[in-house]
This record gives structure tokens, C-alpha cells and sequence, in this order.
């Protein structure tokens, strides 16, 4: 598992780090806020440990414009004020905990474990991604329409998948082709619209509907009614 550590105090960062890769996990290490803003939009963590007063952006900023697309994420809190209205105002920004300085690394590392568990539990519950009538259980690699199951191929459930995780919303088609096929596929194939086809003939066709929609010269989007 990878945590992102954001603070700016490099000998707290590197206590903080060696703690917590003893303990088995991977760690990126930010000092700056508005670099750590870019990072979380381009890659995904399991946990957050975020101080409150960077340089770049503070916090509790990066933490609200984090919580405005991503709602599960653990994230503690590091902070070296403990007054109430900080601790509020952490929460009220979508911090799951919270940490006031000095801290013990030890309690550090029971509440990420502690956050970890939880955010998989919740992971359990989310497995499923429900649009309008299409059931999508990631779990069982089972879709089902209007109560009907679908039977799909493994390449089709990862293409519908993909385009359910952002409904509404247009994937490129150099995206899906990379992360389906990875590098070994040109872009410009055309094997990425047969399965759309394949898709299209099961999900919409016998259901009499159009929901997985074509935006020409960009990619592809399932339509949210």
C-alpha cells in the first residue's frame, strides 16, 4: 500500500517516512502543496498524511479541492495547533482523522491502519457501480440490466467498467486502449470500436436504449439519464 506524506519539515518527513516503511508501506514524499495538489489529480494512494501549514497551498485547501472529486481516501490530518476550531475546520474540509504535534509515530501508524481498514470495508460496500438500470459488480465481474444478467467478456467488462467509474463523462480512446491493452496496441486501431459494437448489441440493444454514446474525434461515454 502507498501513502502520500505532505510536509514540508524534511526531518518530520523523514522520521515519519522510515516509521512507516518499516511497517511495510511504499511512501511518496511532497513538501510543497499546490505540487501535491497535481500529484493526487494524476495518481491514486491509499492513504493521506497532510500537514496543515505548507508552502504552495495549506492544507486544508489542497484537502477541500481533494474532497471535490475524491470522497474516499483516508486522510489524517498533521498540525502543530490543537485548538477546537482547527480541528473543526479539518473535518468540515473532509479529514477522516487528526494528529496535533508532537505525536508519538506509533499512534501515527495505529490510525493509518486503523483508516486503511475502514477504507477497505467501505471499498466492499462500493464494489458496486449501480446507472440507472445497469448493476455493475466489480467484485463478481457481474453486470446485470433491468434485473436481466449480461454476459460479457473480459475485455467488454473492463471497457464498460472503465466508462461506468466516470458516467457521463468522455474517455479517450487512447485511454481506454491503454489501460485495456496497455502498450502493445496502436491507438489507432480500430479494435477498440468493435467491442464498443460487441457492447452496444448487449447492454443497449435488447434493453432498446442508447446509452453508451460515441463523441467523435475524442472517445467514448456512458450516458447518465
Amino acid at each position: 500500500m502507498e501513502i502520500l506524506l505532505i510536509e514540508d519539515d524534511p526531518i518530520l518527513s523523514a522520521n515519519i517516512s522510515e516509521a512507516l516503511k518499516a511497517e511495510g508501506f511504499l511512501v511518496s514524499i511532497f513538501y510543497d502543496g499546490l505540487l501535491a495538489e497535481k500529484t493526487l489529480r494524476q495518481h491514486s494512494y491509499d492513504c493521506i498524511i497532510l500537514d496543515v501549514s505548507l508552502p504552495g497551498k495549506n492544507g486544508f485547501d489542497v484537502l477541500n479541492e481533494f474532497r471535490s472529486y475524491n470522497l474516499l481516501t483516508p486522510v489524517i490530518i498533521l498540525t502543530a495547533f490543537s485548538e477546537l476550531e482547527d480541528k473543526i475546520k479539518g473535518y468540515n474540509s473532509g479529514a477522516d482523522d487528526y494528529l496535533s504535534k508532537p505525536f508519538f509515530m506509533r499512534e501515527l501508524i495505529l490510525r493509518v491502519n486503523s483508516l486503511l481498514k475502514r477504507a477497505g470495508a467501505k471499498a466492499e460496500v462500493n464494489q458496486k457501480i449501480v446507472i440507472d438500470e445497469l448493476t455493475i459488480d466489480q467484485g463478481k465481474s457481474r453486470v446485470t440490466k433491468c434485473g436481466t444478467e449480461i454476459s460479457l467478456t473480459p475485455r467488454e467488462f473492463q471497457i464498460l467498467k472503465k466508462l461506468a467509474q466516470t458516467p457521463g463523462e468522455i474517455v479517450p480512446k487512447r485511454e481506454l486502449i491503454h489501460e485495456i491493452w496497455g502498450t502493445s496496441m496502436d491507438a489507432n486501431t480500430n479494435t477498440i470500436e468493435v467491442y464498443i459494437n460487441f457492447l452496444r448489441k448487449k447492454i443497449d440493444k435488447p434493453f432498446q436504449t442508447q446509452s453508451i454514446k460515441t463523441k467523435v474525434g475524442y472517445g467514448y461515454y456512458l450516458e447518465v439519464l
